[in-house]
């Protein structure tokens, strides 16, 4: 197998996406397998050090990507938080490198998969704009001039704290009232269970019974399209973007969703210019593609070092 290609993995709290990329972008790979977060946190990073040996070792890549949710520096390659895989303060560009001897790109799930969006997907042709997947959270990858913004402490983003409903749901994240207890995926099912003792409705449920003329899910999924407008609008006063791409889970549901989140953003908008709302192109495969070019931007800039070649990397960065 050439060693001009990367492989690229995506850590997620419920599966592993995993894809190999070719030199000129191709994907000759694409699995997942599952993460088991609830066997603690050692158990994730062994299966993800596995993971990332097995495929190194069947496509023998230039280098390799990794992705993850949560708060991250992406300067030291270590893993803040993150809450759903059990990591704190986890070293996993190191560990990565050690395990492999190959270099390793990293970077965060979402701003990568903006990074995908605006130069494989939905954001090609658009310079600035916000990538926004709504599902079991929120966050958003702010793509200004090309580049994706990364912030002072490396944060940027955190769309779904904001504090939109003062006072309201608490949030894992200690406040009260942020974008994701109200619009996320997982809220509108928590929301409508709650309010109906339907312990197995999901926010796609939901959506149909909407429609179907459920009072109270009309309420919840009006109540979620409204907050996420209330996140949007600020957003769009604040960076002004051309183009709002929303991906997740929720996009599926294609113009019952979109149209009236298009419709409330307008209304609260004033001497803002209205961005369009689109769908994402890339789907569940954003962040791992995401990974796969943090990969191979890696390789091109170890390539241009003079007698730097991507598999010397390692002992390089040692001098």
């Amino acid at each position: 197998m050439s060693s001009r290609c990367v492989v690229a993995l995506d850590v997620g709290g419920t599966h592993i996406k995993a894809c190999v990329m070719d030199e000129d972008g191709s994907l000759l790979h694409t699995e997942r397998r599952d993460t088991g977060a609830g066997r603690g946190p050692d158990a994730v990073l062994e299966t993800v050090l596995g993971y990332a040996a097995d495929l190194a070792g069947r496509y023998e890549p230039s280098a390799v990507g990794i992705v993850v949710p949560g708060v991250i520096d992406e300067a030291s390659g270590t893993v803040v938080l993150a809450a759903n895989l059990g990591w704190r303060d986890v070293p996993i560009r190191q560990w990565l490198t050690d395990e492999l001897d190959l270099p390793v790109a990293f970077g965060h799930d979402v701003r990568a998969g903006g990074m995908a969006e605006a130069r494989l997907g939905a954001g090609r042709d658009s310079r600035s704009f916000l990538f926004v997947p709504v599902g079991t959270g929120i966050a958003a990858a702010v793509v200004l001039d090309g580049r994706v913004l990364l912030g002072g402490h490396g944060s940027a983003g955190e769309l779904g704290h904001l504090v939109v409903r003062p006072g309201g749901d608490l949030c894992p994240c200690g406040n009260r009232g942020c974008l994701e207890t109200i619009a996320s995926a997982s809220a509108i099912a928590r929301r409508y269970r709650q309010a109906t003792g339907d312990a197995d409705a999901t926010a796609e449920e939901v959506l149909r019974r909407s429609e179907a003329g459920d009072t109270t899910a009309v309420e919840v999924w009006r109540d979620a399209v409204d907050a996420l407008a209330d996140g949007l609008s600020t957003a769009v006063t604040l960076v002004d973007p051309g183009r709002i791409v929303i991906g997740g889970g929720l996009v599926r549901a294609g113009e019952p969703y979109l149209g009236p989140l298009r419709a409330a953003l307008a209304e609260r908008l004033t001497f803002q210019t209205a961005p369009a709302v689109v769908p994402a192109e890339l789907g569940h495969q954003a962040g791992c593609l995401g990974a796969a070019l943090l990969a191979r931007d890696l390789c091109r800039s170890r390539s241009a070092q003079p007698g730097i070649g991507p598999r010397r990397a390692r002992r390089w960065e040692s001098v």
